[in-house]
């Protein structure tokens, strides 16, 4: 039982209130019975002191009794005696003898009983009885008086038993009221007591164990996991300040394991943000157009700052080349001792085409170590990136990682660049063979026009009577010649041409306004392309068709409005058409030395469309031109449609 006690702290506050409570109790139920004691104890009392007064009024009584007795004295004392009997076998008085613990009391009762019983009654009755007596005899007055005296002499004592009853029930009843005292007295005493020791064992065993739990528990909530609760008993608190203790040391190690994480999630967090600054320095470094040569050294350096290497270099070569050029290098210039290019070893820094490290002996105490990382992209290498390790340092996992990945935007813009010198070359060999197609097809032909004249001509001077012959011949040559300016013109305008940033929208309108101010033919556009976007070549063949039409309709159509339309349908498809209210087409075939239709042809299958020569609904000539803006092919046959009509005309 005291093991239980010793465990369970609610059981000794429960036995400590239990204890207070049955104090309570007993005060409360010695109270009742106290009270229960001494009921009728007052009462009893003024009883007893009704005895002694009725004692005396007899003896008042009988004292002044007239001589002659008269009956209604005789009666008188009669009515006092039996009202005295009466008293003293009263419940009031009997029922407190019935009740009273004391031995005293009831022997003091029964000696006034006794000595009413056995002396003051017989007395009364004897006296009563000689004076009721008549006639009276002077010795029935003589025994009557000695009667009467002896009674006189008899109240005395008897009172004096009455006031000795009288003082055993108040005795009696003050022990009840002390009995009552020293009871509610101990319980008090008991009770503070029991409060005491509960108050202090509530101090001890509660109040300062949960004052403790609350600074450990601020501790915590503060962040300070090494403060412990030193309460140690086996109760309640004390299982739970163990448990406090153990929950407190799993938050110590979760919160440090915590902090452990947040410091790797910091550092790596750092290690990000520096992989993509360093990717983005990268990317936008390695995208200008054109790329300059100091963009290699600047990312080199960004290398050397954002990954925490040392100077590198970029070589470019094949694996398993001997010779390697180098592209760009940030190492600075070492006479005392060798760089790691000094004496050069490209077979140890290409290697087989993998990261790997590089051990360079830089003199005989001192050795360099260099991280070689291929320079590839799909499949091909293009050099290597080689950096410098600091002394007694390897690179991190996220380190390789980060030096592969710029490695490879590295071999992306070689490749772009490479592939940007082949389209430029491209280009340039296509617009070379552009310009040849257009000297053969235009100026080439009208000089070999005129070559033909001028032998026509020679021939002609050989024989005096040609006159007519020869002015003819001379109109053609001026003809031809005048043509060919004309081409030459023209030509310089189609290389000139350019589309700016306003596009092809503005280009058109610049067209329609040049030709309305050279001619008196009014040209209106009708422009319904809306967002349509075209490539830039595609742009150039539409001008230069819409030129080469609006060219022919201002020389040959004879025409006072001409319509140019361009219209991008649902299907994706852009048509081009410029119509006139000219005289129409011809019939017959073109001259042979007119060839504006076959390059006009030529730029329509460049697009991948088709090039339509009809009659116009204003009642001159179609040129309807029809692609694809997405590049794809529309006309199956990809042959020129003509309508008969006059051939058209350069």
């Amino acid at each position: 039982m005291v093991r239980l006690f010793e465990k369970s702290l609610l059981m000794r506050l429960g036995l400590a209130m239990a204890t207070i409570t049955a104090l309570a109790f007993l005060g409360m139920l010695s109270s009742v019975f106290i009270a229960e004691t001494s009921e009728g104890q007052a009462a009893a009392i003024n009883q007893a002191g009704t005895l002694r007064m009725q004692s005396y009024r007899i003896a008042s009584a009988l004292a002044h009794t007239p001589p002659g007795q008269s009956a209604v004295a005789l009666q008188r004392a009669a009515q006092l005696i039996d009202e005295f009997e009466q008293r003293l076998h009263s419940r009031r008085l009997t029922g407190v003898l019935s009740k009273a613990a004391d031995q005293q009391l009831l022997l003091t009762y029964d000696k006034v009983n006794q000595q009413w019983q056995q002396q003051i009654r017989p007395l009364l009755d004897t006296y009563i009885s000689l004076a009721g007596k008549s006639p009276q005899t002077q010795e029935n007055l003589q025994a009557v008086a000695g009667l009467r005296t002896n009674y006189l002499q008899a109240v005395g004592p008897f009172v004096a038993t009455i006031d000795e009853m009288v003082k055993v029930l108040e005795l009696e009843a003050e022990d009840n009221i002390q009995q009552l005292r020293l009871i509610q007295i101990a319980s008090l005493f008991l009770t503070i007591l029991v409060v005491s020791i509960t108050m202090y064992m509530m101090h001890t065993n509660v109040l300062a164990p949960l004052r403790d739990l609350l600074g450990c528990a601020s501790a915590v909530r503060r962040g300070d996991f090494s403060r412990r609760t030193r309460l140690q008993s086996e109760d309640e608190l004390g299982q739970l300040a163990y448990t406090f203790n153990l929950m407190a040391e799993d938050l110590s190690k979760i919160y440090s394991d915590l902090e452990n994480r947040v410091r790797e999630k910091t550092v790596d967090l750092e290690h990000r943000n520096q992989s993509l600054e360093l990717l983005y320095k990268t990317t936008r470094r390695l995208s200008e157009v054109p790329l300059h040569g100091t963009a290699y050294e600047e990312l080199l350096e960004d290398i050397r700052t954002l990954v925490g290497t040392g100077p590198g270099t970029i070589c470019l070569g094949e694996s398993g080349t001997t010779q390697a050029f180098k592209l760009a290098s940030i190492r600075p210039d070492v006479f005392d001792k060798p760089d790691i290019c000094n004496p050069p070893d490209c077979q140890a820094c290409f290697g087989n085409g993998n990261p790997h490290i590089v051990t360079v002996a830089q003199d005989s105490e001192h050795l360099l170590e260099v991280f070689s990382t291929p320079i590839k992209d799909n499949g091909k290498q293009y050099g290597v990136l080689l950096v410098e390790l600091p002394q007694n340092r390897l690179l991190e996992p996220w380190q390789q990682r980060l030096l592969e990945t710029v490695a490879s935007h590295i071999a992306i813009a070689l490749n772009i660049a490479r592939h940007h010198s082949q389209d430029r070359m491209l280009a340039l060999l296509e617009e070379r063979g552009v310009i040849a197609r257009e000297l053969h097809d235009s100026l080439a032909q009208s000089l070999s026009y005129l070559k033909i004249q001028v032998s026509r001509l020679d021939a002609a001077l050989l024989e005096p009577c040609e006159r007519n012959k020869i002015a003819i011949i001379t109109g053609e040559l001026r003809e031809g010649l005048n043509s060919a300016y004309r081409q030459l013109r023209e030509l310089l305008t189609t290389f000139r041409l350019r589309i700016d940033e306003a596009g092809l929208n503005s280009a058109l309108q610049k067209t329609v306004q040049e030709f309305s101010e050279r001619s008196q033919t009014e040209i209106t556009l009708q422009n319904r392309l809306g967002n349509c976007k075209l490539t830039p070549n595609a742009e150039i063949h539409v001008i230069q068709i819409v030129r080469e039409a609006l060219s022919n309709v201002l020389r040959h159509s004879q025409a006072h409005h001409a319509v140019v339309s361009a219209e991008y349908t649902i299907d994706g498809d852009v048509i081009i058409a410029i119509d006139d209210d000219g005289i129409g087409l011809p019939q017959g075939n073109e001259r042979p030395h007119h060839y504006g239709l076959t390059i006009m042809k030529e730029r329509a299958l460049g697009l991948c469309g088709a090039l339509c020569i009809l009659p116009s609904e204003m009642g001159g000539t179609r040129v309807e031109l029809s692609f694809s803006a997405a590049g794809k092919w529309r006309c199956k046959d990809a042959l020129l449609k003509t309508t008969p009509g006059r051939a058209d005309e350069q």
